[in-house]
């Protein structure tokens, strides 16, 4: 008796869809490398990473006084004072090793990617475009909301408490100790939808016990405010919980969104 003609579309459809989920799972360009190959090859990756960050320094260096500067700016109302000899110096230092390592990162995301691609499936390699887009956009996005939001408000609350009472007067390292921490802290923090993304894929953690556990979280975000603001102020605590709240919740979507 002759095969149904629904039978046999249903069984090509199948064999499709195997052979479909076998080749996403295939390793690509699979070639055997022994231990030693693959520190060198990550010693070779480490090395070219130091190079691009020395680059980096050096190029900010040539224009620190710019970026000094431009992150001045949200202390409008203050003064800054050398407190000991070369002390702007050593500022310079951080501000340029900061700055430096900053715009080599995209080289050095590079370097990590290619270390890690010939282990990964084709359908692990899909996926990695979108997360190092998502993750590149949202550290700036962090940078951008902490230099236009946290700085100027924990700025403002430290410069009007007491500004009848005492002259703003500030020591030019400890600012940039807090300015920079704020910034790169920040940058940390908005990361969170990017976690949210892999566990999901990865089938750790699904949309629905993310949102079961928004209390724990709120606790969390407000714990993290505190530890990563280096002011002690409620205003940038709160301003840092309530974006990490956003994130994680927006995080929660896009995790519905993609069926997990």
């Amino acid at each position: 008796m002759a095969p149904n003609l629904e039978t046999v579309e249903a069984r090509d459809s199948t064999q499709n869809s195997a052979d479909q989920k076998a080749y996403l799972d295939e390793i690509p360009d699979d070639l055997e490398m022994s231990l030693f190959d693959h520190l060198e090859e990550l010693r070779q990756r480490i090395f070219y990473s130091l190079i691009a960050v020395v680059v980096g320094v050096i190029a900010c260096f040539t224009v620190v006084n710019q970026i000094v500067e431009l992150l001045e700016i949200p202390a409008q109302g203050a003064k800054f004072l050398q407190l000991s000899p070369g002390e702007y110096f050593f500022v310079s230092l951080k501000v340029a090793g900061y700055s430096g390592l900053l715009i080599s990162s995209p080289f050095i995301l590079y370097q990590v990617i290619q270390f890690v691609l010939p282990g990964l499936t084709r359908r692990e390699r899909r996926l990695i475009g979108p997360i190092v887009l998502g993750s590149s956009v949202l550290f700036f996005a962090g940078l951008f909301f902490a230099y236009i939001a946290l700085i100027p408000a924990a700025l403002n609350f430290f410069i009007n408490y007491g500004a009848d009472v005492v002259e703003q007067l500030w020591s030019i390292d400890r600012y940039f100790e807090f300015v920079l921490l704020l910034l790169f802290s920040t940058g940390l923090a908005f990361q969170i939808p990017v976690i949210q993304m892999l566990l999901g894929l990865l089938g750790i953690v699904s949309s629905k016990t993310m949102l079961s556990g928004w209390r724990y979280v709120m606790l969390g975000a407000v714990i993290l405010g505190a530890v990563l603001t280096p002011s002690t102020d409620p205003v940038t605590q709160s301003l840092l919980a309530g974006a990490v709240l956003f994130l994680y919740f927006g995080g929660i979507f896009m995790v519905k969104a993609i069926g997990r």
